[in-house]
């Protein structure tokens, strides 16, 4: 895109109508940021908007026609939408995926211990962190934990006003001296991200008085026992709400952007399909932080299983609809990018940087060095891609992520694409990506659910 191109659909262009409808959106984005702090309770969000916008469990239909909207969960960690259209499902879908894992902090599975007088709680750390940025924000606690009965307990703790928070210490200045010489990603080892949770004694005990007065606690409040630990998943993760950035409210800073910054608008755009030509899909699947792995993240086959329930109930019966279907579908992989940061420009090559409040960016392909681990979507699906945006008024720029060579990054595109779909890596630019909090313009994040919306319900099928 050319330099006036990128400039041609501005905040300057927003009328007082759309202005009203960008700060309603980014409004109730936050609330979402607030109410899914972890994938599960991601799900868990997902699915009562998904109920109240008329969508059904496919489990519980019998059959499906055009126009049912269905649901279905994989093992409470992600979850797949589609609004079924006209014509015949192997003539292709158009969807949005995104992930809707983030970085954070892990307990360890044996994670309480005392020392020094100090309850603490080893983590591991989960995605791409910088790990000194960890250190002294407050953090809540989000999970389960699994007991042995088959009950499940959950978990939050840091949220409510009246709620304690945790936090990872750092070493004062006056005693830094050889940490501040160390290299940056050293200064902060991954074995030293562990939490202070206790400092208080129990009262008749020796040794360990402070670990045993926080198990007391545990045990009181959540029936919970030292060994129950084993078959918990507690996430430790930003204490504190998402907010608005900057004297005008033009941003919003919180926890979570990568990727939920994509993952909502992509919700909200197939809550916005009615009767479509083609089945429009939305897929939102856990661990892309880690490569995608297990059977939640993209690799997993439970999306075909989706599909093929989603065949099956149609009455389509072809020994080779699956993979027809997914030839023919196009999707965008609905990712951050790195949004051009005045304070480190020496990173970006400035004619493919995607900025702030310039909309929605698409990266024709990610990877590292050589476009290692890309997708590289075809010119011709890139050119349809933006001829449907720009017939739906949506502001776009293209992007790669940073110079050549200087890192790189992916994301679920490839897996897609391996499948067969035609798939163009589609995202909001944010500042301060895999930090405790980042930052997105809300006008880039209108843009986004402009851009799915009509994606879904515009993208024609790409030989």
């Amino acid at each position: 895109m050319a330099e006036e191109k990128k400039e041609k659909k501005l905040w300057k262009l927003a009328d007082d109508a759309m202005m009203k409808e960008i700060d309603s959106f980014a409004s109730d984005y936050i609330y979402f940021l607030d109410h899914a702090k972890t994938e599960r309770e991601a799900v868990k969000e997902i699915v009562k908007q998904a109920e109240a916008e008329g969508f059904r469990n496919i489990l519980d239909t019998d059959g499906l026609k055009s126009g049912d909207k269905v649901y279905y969960v994989n093992h409470k960690k992600s979850v797949y939408l589609a609004v079924i259209g006209t014509d015949p499902l192997t003539e292709g879908f158009n969807g949005v995926g995104s992930h809707i894992d983030c970085p954070r902090l892990d307990l360890k599975q044996n994670p309480l211990y005392e020392d020094n007088d100090l309850a603490l709680l080893k983590t591991h750390y989960y995605g791409g962190i910088k790990k000194y940025q960890w250190t002294t924000v407050p953090l809540a606690l989000h999970g389960v934990v699994a007991l042995t009965d088959g009950s499940v307990v959950d978990i939050n703790i840091g949220e409510d006003d009246s709620d304690p928070v945790f936090m990872v210490t750092d070493l004062l200045p006056h005693l830094a001296a050889k940490q501040n010489a160390k290299k940056l990603a050293e200064g902060v080892t991954g074995e030293a991200l562990n939490l202070i949770v206790g400092s208080m004694p129990l009262e008749g005990e020796e040794s360990e008085s402070v670990k045993k007065n926080v198990l007391k606690i545990l045990e009181e409040k959540y029936g919970i026992k030292e060994e129950d630990f084993t078959s918990a998943e507690i996430e430790a993760v930003p204490a504190g709400k998402a907010r608005f950035l900057g004297i005008d409210r033009g941003m919003v800073t919180g926890y979570g952007h990568d990727d939920r910054v994509c993952s909502y608008p992509a919700l909200r755009s197939i809550f916005s399909v009615k009767n479509p030509k083609r089945s429009a899909i939305c897929l939102l699947a856990d661990k892309e932080e880690i490569g995608s792995v297990g059977n939640t993240g993209m690799e997993s086959h439970n999306f075909e299983l989706f599909i093929m329930m989603l065949l099956e109930k149609t009455g389509i019966e072809s020994p080779y609809a699956l993979q027809k279907t997914f030839s023919a579908s196009n999707v965008l992989s609905a990712d951050v990018t790195a949004a051009f940061d005045p304070n480190y420009p020496e990173v970006m090559e400035k004619n493919n940087a995607a900025f702030v409040g310039r909309g929605i960016s698409f990266n024709k392909y990610t990877g590292s060095r050589g476009k290692s681990g890309a997708s590289d979507a075809n010119a011709e699906f890139v050119g349809h891609v933006r001829r449907v945006f720009e017939e739906a008024g949506v502001s776009y720029q293209a992007s790669e992520l940073g110079k050549v060579d200087e890192g790189g990054g992916g994301t679920i595109a490839y897996i897609l694409a391996d499948r067969g779909m035609n798939v163009l890596d589609c995202g909001v630019p944010i500042l301060s990506m895999h930090a405790p909090y980042e930052a997105a313009s809300k006008y880039d994040i209108f843009m986004a659910f402009r851009g799915y919306s009509a994606f879904l319900e515009k993208a024609e099928k790409q030989l």
